[in-house]
């Protein structure tokens, strides 16, 4: 009896060649095809790790280390649930963060911060982008929501100031015998009352002719 063909044997064993040994194996067939094109190939090697002096180099390579360690804390959170909160700083001296969920929520629940107060000199924090607008947008909105507190503690002081002069109207008025508040001495006042005194005597008297003014147009429509 004749022995049976080894074609599906040596398929087999090219099969399982490959298969186990398929990197190695590509990296070799890689290497003789740029050895005979006449690209002369080290394959791959080592990078070391050492400072970059070129500028464009320190870059590229920052952008891509930087978008590679984000990553990792993104998959790191969706695999394991680990919160996680990164800060880096760029060589341009810009700031970059990263949080799973955000970079509040890790800090508040690991290390909670003391108070609101911003403090001088802090560098900008871009939230996961390089869009420098980001930065602008921010600063405009922590500008108009500096302004707004200041603008709102401007008028609580204001309405103390014009309610301190109130009381001091009122109780000249009634040193005097007067009933009204408009019938104070306006000798027995000091220099921080006096200038409100007046403002209000004319917006008072703005008032009262406007209430004439409209009386008197009442009565003339009835005739």
């Amino acid at each position: 009896m004749l022995a049976p063909p080894l074609i599906g044997i040596e398929k087999k064993n090219i099969g399982l060649g490959t298969w186990s040994r398929g990197r190695k194996l590509e990296k070799q067939d890689s290497r003789r095809t740029t050895t005979a094109m006449g690209r002369p190939s080290r394959g791959r090697q080592r990078i070391e790790i050492r400072h970059i002096e070129d500028g464009g180099r320190l870059q590229v390579t920052f952008s891509k280390r930087k978008s590679g360690l984000q990553k990792k804390a993104s998959e790191l959170f969706l695999l394991c649930g680990s919160p996680v909160a990164i800060v880096i700083f760029s060589p341009g001296k810009k700031v970059f963060a990263l949080g799973t969920p955000s970079v509040d929520h890790v800090l508040r629940r690991y290390a909670p911060i003391p108070g609101e107060e911003e403090e001088d000199g802090l560098l900008p924090v871009l939230q996961d982008t390089d869009d420098v607008s980001a930065i602008t947008d921010r600063v405009e909105v922590e500008g108009i929501v500096r302004r707004t507190e200041e603008t709102k503690a401007r008028s609580v002081m204001e309405k103390a100031r014009m309610d301190a002069i109130g009381k001091t109207v009122r109780q000249t008025a009634a040193k005097a015998g007067r009933k009204f508040w408009w019938e104070a001495d306006s000798g027995k006042l000091g220099e921080a009352e006096l200038p409100e005194f007046a403002k209000v005597l004319r917006r008072l008297r703005v008032n009262l002719q406007r209430h004439l003014d409209s009386l008197s147009a009442s009565t003339r429509q009835l005739q």
